[in-house]
């Protein structure tokens, strides 16, 4: 999960890993493949109960569409949670696409919204996930790179992939394997 992290929240929470995933199965949901944010939303909070047992333990649900006022305007974080264990906020932000750089810009803001405004003195500072439906690994390492808040990037997928395919790329797999074995095995280079 290295590279979905930002530096800020590998320094404050260096078991984060264990915490958050890259990737949330929402199987759940029923939703077809085409769908908008509003329906993830909706359908996420109709099954908020196995929403929370993805996200794993000690998420407690604060709010959906929580508001936050700053200067004379209202923004809206699409699902607001807190984590016992690491005693912070955080931030879900829904995305249907690809992950895009500029996600972090709009969660950043949510974050110091949230710090200056909605976390207690004794939490620590708020984290941001946007929730994408895609991402390229190498675009979120440089989103990530330089960004000074605590923010990872997740992915979700409305099903499982198949069991036979899953099957056929782990025999793909071993049988690479075994041909580099045999390779190392016969002196040549790989």
């Amino acid at each position: 999960m290295g590279a979905n992290l930002s530096p800020l929240v590998r320094e404050l929470h260096p078991s984060i890993g264990n915490t958050f995933k890259d990737n949330y199965v929402l199987e759940f949901l029923g939703l077809p493949p085409v769908h908008n944010e509003n329906h993830l939303q909706k359908a996420l909070v109709q099954h908020m109960k196995p929403f929370i047992l993805e996200l794993g333990k000690d998420f407690i649900f604060m709010g959906e569409e929580y508001r936050l006022q700053v200067g004379n305007q209202d923004f809206f974080i699409d699902l607001l949670f807190y984590h016992r264990g690491l005693s912070a906020l955080v931030a879900f932000e829904l995305k249907i696409g690809k992950f895009m750089p500029e996600y972090i810009g709009q969660i950043n803001f949510y974050l110091e919204a949230l710090d200056r405004d909605v976390k207690k003195p004794h939490e620590n500072p708020s984290i941001g996930v946007p929730l994408c439906r895609d991402k390229d690994d190498e675009v979120v390492e440089y989103a990530l790179s330089r960004n000074l808040s605590p923010t990872l990037i997740a992915q979700y997928q409305l099903q499982l992939p198949d069991k036979k395919l899953i099957q056929a790329k782990l025999h793909e797999l071993y049988d690479y394997e075994e041909v580099l074995n045999w390779e190392v095995r016969q002196g040549g280079e790989l």
